[in-house]
């Protein structure tokens, strides 16, 4: 579908277009565009909006039949091309799709404003044939190094010649440079495919063919499954310089893209150059330009958060979701949506490539693949010969830690082993901050938050109660607060904290780091954190669950799981799979060099199906009962699901709401409504919470139901507000 052509801009009567806004709405609001502006579907444009002027969209359809001589004018059209068809069909999908106001979409395109406009070109300075009257050592320097004819920025060149910009400024009074225009320059250079040609193993070359093979030039979906240390970059890397020989540009989806710096140095290494990043840690700067090269090509390949999914790329020619499984890909905030699935839907929209990789894909991923709908590239073995870690579990029932610890004797000897041999340990616990739950021995009051249904986390680091839900935070206090008790505050259970302060009991020598993403200094500690570990600068790791995202440690040889059974028993349907997901990614980081590696999982269920298949490396018998138990249950994806969550700043108001929508839905065979109940967090930030869970066959209009159902309910009054997830992956 082409986009439709410019309107002629003279010889007519005013034109009115549909204008979509970054705003809450349900439909494109009328506007008339003046004779001197030429817009087309796609044009972005300002246009007045109450007191304001807003960006937004030229969008596709028909307007409302007014007058012209009755509506306000487009003030501006943006100097930058248009949305594409395809995009525009992407976000009106996801609109449809997610029950989101398309304005609600369509901001999630225009998240740069000041990118709209051309990059102002840089102000440079070029040498010229006049002299300075007085030459000095520093000015023959700067001199010298301008002789190439080259255009030079002023303090560029006063850094090179190791001079003070006073040096070239005084040149310049003196007419020896002459200002010039500098056309902005690339975020980053274009990446070469021949740069590093990788030496692949014969699994590798053979999956590599598959992605680059001329079926795959379609739309296909591939979904790499690969244990980990198989070289699923690598694999997915010929690909990328596939689509980059054919001049097209690719997007690289990674779930925490800011605290991988290991990615962008491999993609280096290959290309000859990093790809540019599009996260939330980026410079609002970098980020205007980010979203301005990919809208006109420059930018050939960008590596990004699920956000990226949105840039409004020139021609995008490949999609890849590295670590599929990962739940950060679900946004949860006014748009809910999955960008793994968002990816495939905008792949096929656009007839190009997707590529899922992962060494523990979701069950939905599996499911698509074993009918045939996504082509399953296998890598059953680690890149090089490298061994898996051997796996054994330590009954905790059997082997206890002493008494007021959590490392049991057996997991203690084998990190003392591990850094007396002058390699590395991990020890993995999923639980930030020092104890999850603080209390008083003399009353029994447990720190709670105000605003959430949650107990204050203790970081001992920081010496403050936390709640990791809104944010909260107060000073450890030195007595209870309600029986007014001095020293009897105690800490129950176990966070990451609180492991490293057992393990420096146990090994004072010992380098130790804790890696959890609430420590302070941010993404910019974490990064070096990373390089630190991976260059065997830390003999012992205690880390949450962002030590399993993908990160290679040559020197981890023993990984530690203090809590295998942390995720196992809170009601979730994909609790078994996140914990076999999560825990087989741990400790893959063992053993990736080649080194001999090993694994221990700390237990109270040691024969639990999950646990098993993890320690035996049965994980095709874990995929199968797990599959089973979904079709069985009509759980995703032989079902599907839809939350709503009702949320007031009083309780029964929230409560009679949902029992007030409850009552709306709309009759229907294959569709039930389970519900309302409070949630299991129910309150969050001061809103009281009650959920209503729609469940259907796979071949229900859910969209329909809840549509109908949210339009003959109460209406939003108040306090009151109704949260919308198709597919949700969180049943908190």
């Amino acid at each position: 579908m082409k986009d439709s052509p410019l309107l002629p801009l003279t010889d007519r009567p005013v034109a009115i277009v549909p204008v979509l806004l970054p705003l809450p709405t349900m439909q494109a609001y009328s506007y008339a565009v003046p004779e001197d502006v030429a817009v087309q579907p796609g044009s972005v444009v300002q246009v007045p909006l109450g007191p304001r002027q807003v960006a937004g969209i030229v969008w596709d359809g028909e307007t409302d039949d007014v007058d012209p001589q009755k509506l306000r004018l487009i003030s501006l059209a943006f100097d930058c091309p248009p949305i594409s068809a395809d995009m525009r069909r992407f976000l009106d999908w996801v609109a449809a799709y997610t029950l989101s106001p398309p304005g609600m979409v369509a901001r999630m395109a225009l998240r740069a404003p000041a990118a709209f406009e051309p990059e102002a070109p840089a102000v440079g300075v070029r040498l010229t044939e006049r002299r300075p009257e007085r030459m000095t050592a520093a000015r023959d320097r700067v001199i010298s190094l301008a002789a190439d004819g080259f255009n030079w920025t002023r303090t560029g060149l006063a850094r090179a010649a190791g001079v003070s910009v006073s040096v070239v400024d005084g040149l310049m009074k003196q007419d020896v440079f002459e200002t010039v225009e500098i056309p902005p320059q690339p975020v980053v250079p274009y990446p070469d495919p021949e740069f590093r040609l990788p030496e692949l193993s014969a699994d590798q070359r053979q999956a590599a063919d598959r992605l680059i093979a001329p079926q795959a030039k379609g739309a296909p979906v591939f979904l790499i499954d690969g244990v980990t240390g198989s070289g699923k970059t690598e694999v997915y890397f010929e690909a990328v310089a596939e689509t980059i020989r054919a001049g097209r540009q690719v997007l690289i989806l990674l779930p925490e893209i800011a605290l991988t710096s290991a990615f962008l140095d491999r993609f280096e290494r290959r290309f000859g150059c990093k790809p540019a990043e599009w996260h939330s840690d980026i410079a609002p700067r970098m980020r205007e330009r980010v979203w301005r090269q990919a809208a006109t090509g420059e930018i050939r390949v960008v590596a990004g958060a699920r956000s990226a999914l949105f840039l409004p790329f020139d021609d995008l020619g490949l999609i890849i979701v590295d670590e599929e499984h990962d739940p950060a890909y679900k946004q949860e905030d006014r748009v809910f949506y999955n960008a793994r699935d968002m990816a495939v839907v905008r792949a096929h929209i656009g007839k190009i490539p997707v590529i899922l990789a992962s060494a523990t894909p979701s069950i939905e991923s599996r499911v698509n693949a074993d009918q045939g709908k996504y082509q399953r590239v296998h890598l059953p073995e680690r890149f090089g010969g490298a061994a898996l870690p051997d796996l054994k579990l330590i009954d905790m029932r059997r082997e206890p830690p002493e008494r007021g610890s959590f490392l049991s004797p057996p997991l203690i000897e084998a990190v003392a082993q591990t850094v007396e041999q002058g390699e590395q340990a991990l020890l993995f616990l999923n639980r930030r901050g020092y104890a999850p739950l603080t209390l008083c021995r003399v009353c029994g009051h447990r720190f709670q938050c105000p605003d959430c249904s949650a107990w204050l986390v203790e970081h001992r680091f920081r010496r403050q109660l936390q709640c990791h839900h809104c944010g909260h935070t107060e000073p450890v206090p030195e007595a209870c607060p309600e029986c007014g008790a001095l020293d009897h505050l105690v800490a129950c259970g176990p966070g990451v904290e609180r492991i490293a302060e057992e393990i420096d009991r146990h090994f004072p020598e010992a380098r130790t780091l804790v890696l959890s993403s609430d420590m302070m200094g941010g993404v910019r500690r974490l990064r070096l954190e990373l390089e630190a570990v991976a260059k065997g600068e830390v003999d012992i790791v205690i880390g949450t669950q962002l030590v399993a995202k993908g990160h290679n440690f040559p020197m981890m040889t023993l990984v530690g799981i203090v809590d295998a059974d942390l995720g196992l028993a809170n009601g979730d349907p994909r609790a078994a799979e996140r914990t076999f997901q999560l825990l087989s990614q741990v400790t893959g980081r063992a053993g990736r060099s080649g080194r001999a590696s090993r694994g221990l999982l700390q237990t109270y269920q040691p024969q639990h199906p999950v646990i098993q298949a993890i320690v035996s490396g049965d994980r095709e018998a874990f995929y199968g009962r797990e599959i089973d138990e979904r079709e069985r249950a009509m759980l995703p994806p032989f079902g599907r699901m839809a939350a709503l969550v009702v949320s007031a700043n009083d309780r029964p108001e929230a409560e009679a709401h949902a029992r007030r929508l409850r009552r709306a839905a709309p009759p229907a065979r294959d569709i039930q409504v389970l519900g309302p109940a409070e949630a299991p967090m129910a309150l969050i930030r001061g809103r009281y919470r009650y959920r209503l869970l729609v469940h259907g066959s796979r071949q229900s209009d859910l969209q329909s139901f809840v549509s109908k159902m949210i339009e003959s309910g109460p209406k939003q009054r108040g306090s009151v507000r109704v949260q919308i997830d198709i597919d949700p992956q969180s049943f908190m």
